[in-house]
């Protein structure tokens, strides 16, 4: 065990998501009460390392933060520090930054740098620990698609999320003889899709994993509609390609893009062919707020506990996973190896399809 650790800093990095202030308390907890440390809340991400924003934690700050759902500290998924937007009389460049979080890690007295964040805030620790800063990862992100954890926290509270919206769709679908349409988050991978889909008994649901066709998607809600079903509902994930468009994007100022649009295509899609009158509905950051399942609460307070163990044992350069029934560290690496997709021929997959549900193929 290293005896010279003395202080270590926390940062959230990335989209916010339930369970985030679980674990900067589970952290700041473990660190004092366990093992007597000061720890160090960096505000806004890894900004916050380049700006100096920082604040102390302490017990009584963490306190009654458990339940509640963002970020104290405040997070971004903007400012990487490798790539950094910098602007100077109207005009924007991208510098490299990362040697002034090195400094203020120093100048700080940091021992070690807890983040937390997804598979881009891991590249990044990834890429500031080769560049010999003392890093430990813990994985958030509500779509699940990080490798080497069996889940991340955030997403069992955004798939209950989905799936209490599916089943009061359900009522006003049937109430009105419609198709409706939940579009969803997951960016690339269909896991909040794929389980929402499952739980909330989904007639169709479209993921990235599986290609559809509008064709295949008519078909199912018209076989319904044969067998005297007067409603479907249809869960999309929001980075599912269209047939002929492929992956749909929508424009949210300073000429950024983000997922989305794809539910409304394919409803005006199927009130064209078919003429069910169909509604969408998107979730979009609904998906991200609240207070964390009890799940995701326990599962951000190990992840919490076990990246203090890790630095106070030196284990820098890897991330906190859960290997079910335990909590273990692996190399950042591993973590950011490849995106965590649903396999199409997979055990979930397979047992959707036995019930009859459709994914448009």
């Amino acid at each position: 065990m290293r005896t010279r650790m003395r202080r270590i800093g926390v940062l959230t990095g990335g989209g916010d998501c339930p369970g985030l202030n679980a674990v900067i308390r589970a952290v700041t907890k473990a660190a004092i009460h366990h093992y007597g440390l000061e720890v160090i809340g960096i505000k806004d991400g890894f900004g916050g390392l380049i700006n100096g924003n920082v604040c102390r934690l302490d017990e009584g700050g963490v306190s009654g933060i458990l339940h509640r759902g963002g970020t104290i500290l405040g997070t971004t998924n903007r400012d990487n520090p490798f790539h950094y937007l910098l602007r100077d009389n109207g005009e924007e460049r991208y510098v490299d930054l990362s040697y002034l979080v090195l400094e203020n890690i120093d100048m700080l007295g940091l021992d070690a740098l807890v983040v937390i964040g997804g598979d881009g805030s891991m590249r990044i620790a990834m890429e500031l620990y080769n560049r010999g800063a003392p890093i430990v990862g813990i994985p958030k992100t509500i779509d699940n698609d990080l490798m080497a954890t069996d889940i991340t926290f955030g997403f069992d509270t955004a798939l209950h999320t989905a799936t209490e919206a599916i089943d009061k769709l359900h009522t006003t679908a049937e109430s009105h003889h419609r198709a409706m349409i939940v579009e969803v988050m997951g960016r690339n991978s269909g896991w909040i899709a794929l389980e929402a889909g499952i739980a909330g008994g989904g007639d169709v649901i479209l993921i990235p994993e599986i290609p559809f066709t509008i064709d295949g998607v008519c078909a199912k809600l018209l076989q319904r509609h044969d067998a005297g079903k007067s409603f479907s509902i249809i869960v999309v994930a929001e980075g599912a390609p269209h047939p002929q468009l492929g992956v749909i994007e929508k424009n949210c100022g300073n000429g950024r893009k983000v997922l989305g649009g794809i539910g409304e295509l394919v409803g005006s899609e199927i009130e064209s062919y078919t003429g069910i009158e169909t509604r969408v509905t998107v979730l979009g950051h609904l998906q991200r707020g609240g207070a964390p399942s009890p799940f995701d609460r326990i599962l951000s307070t190990r992840f919490g506990v076990k990246a203090v163990e890790m630095a106070v044992n030196g284990e820098f350069g890897k991330m906190a996973c859960l290997r079910t029934p335990e909590i273990k560290a692996v190399p950042l690496e591993e973590a950011v190896a490849e995106q965590r997709k649903v396999p199409p021929d997979g055990e979930l997959v397979r047992y959707a399809r036995s019930v009859g549900t459709s994914f448009g193929d």
